[in-house]
């Protein structure tokens, strides 16, 4: 028994260090780009006065990092009285898990997908589309939601989350002069890299699916959600671009601009994976 708590012990150490790194790494194209801005406009004050920007940036982000992201869904709180199911799938989830019941959000996209937002555990928001609402049962919804708890647990939620607060801010000034993404959105989308990796998907879609009891309904979700998405693609704008890696799925094409931003690994292999765990074999 020792043992044992010794090796989940060492596990929790790690995979809090390995958020940690993937947090700082995150914000260094931050602290660069403005260090380098203030470089170029007056030289080594300037510089300083970039550093001291990027620090506060990212002191505001790491505030209000879910907001952020939540925001650029159009996402609004849910109440039970709306969505009672909804509320009492991942009250039982939580349970199983051993989580705190998260806050619940809904986007008005008609594009099946969702995703996990939040400092912490105890921080954090669940965010459903009204498309996957509609486009999926019980069962799959159920598998939907304990993937999203998975990353909730996984301690990959808080360098997730404050990577889509700073590209949000990186990206701000193209929303308004849309040239400038083409300088800021390949900064955006290394904050993004440096802090997100496609195994982020693999983990949460198989401690999902355990959490939830049935591998196979999380792989039918997934089929309804992208075959939702090829026929609901959302405009990869620089808000967007910046919250797409916390999805379920991809919102975008995979082509062009979009291409960047891209982390989430083939859907064809989650598949597979996911029906290797059910004891399906191909």
């Amino acid at each position: 028994m020792a043992v044992r708590a010794d090796r989940r012990g060492a596990g929790l150490s790690s995979s809090r260090a390995g958020a940690a790194a993937r947090l700082a790494a995150a914000v260094l194209p931050l602290v660069a780009l403005c260090a380098g801005i203030g470089a170029a406009a007056a030289g080594g004050i300037g510089a300083i006065a970039g550093l001291a920007v990027a620090a506060v940036a990212a002191a505001v982000v790491g505030a209000y990092c879910d907001r952020l992201a939540l925001s650029a869904m159009a996402s609004r709180p849910v109440s039970e009285v709306e969505h009672p199911e909804l509320y009492r799938l991942v009250r039982e989830l939580s349970k199983g898990g051993r989580l705190p019941v998260p806050r619940l959000f809904l986007s008005p996209a008609e594009q099946p997908n969702s995703f996990a937002v939040g400092r912490n555990p105890r921080s954090a928001a669940i965010c459903c589309t009204e498309g996957l609402l509609g486009a999926l049962d019980e069962a799959e919804l159920r598998g939907v939601l304990g993937h999203e708890l998975a990353h909730v647990s996984g301690r990959d939620l808080l360098p997730a989350t404050v990577s889509a607060g700073l590209a949000t801010v990186i990206t701000f000034p193209a929303g308004r002069a849309r040239p400038l993404m083409l300088v800021l959105g390949p900064v955006a989308a290394l904050v993004i890299r440096l802090s997100v990796t496609r195994g982020r998907e693999y983990r949460a879609d198989a401690a999902g699916a355990l959490l939830a009891g049935d591998p196979v309904a999380l792989a039918g979700a997934l089929r309804k959600i992208g075959a939702g998405v090829t026929e609901l693609a959302l405009a990869p704008d620089a808000r967007l671009s910046s919250v797409a890696h916390l999805m379920i799925a991809s919102p975008f094409h995979p082509e062009g601009f979009a291409r960047l931003f891209a982390t989430h690994p083939p859907l064809g292999e989650r598949l597979r994976r996911l029906e290797a765990l059910a004891g399906y074999r191909r």
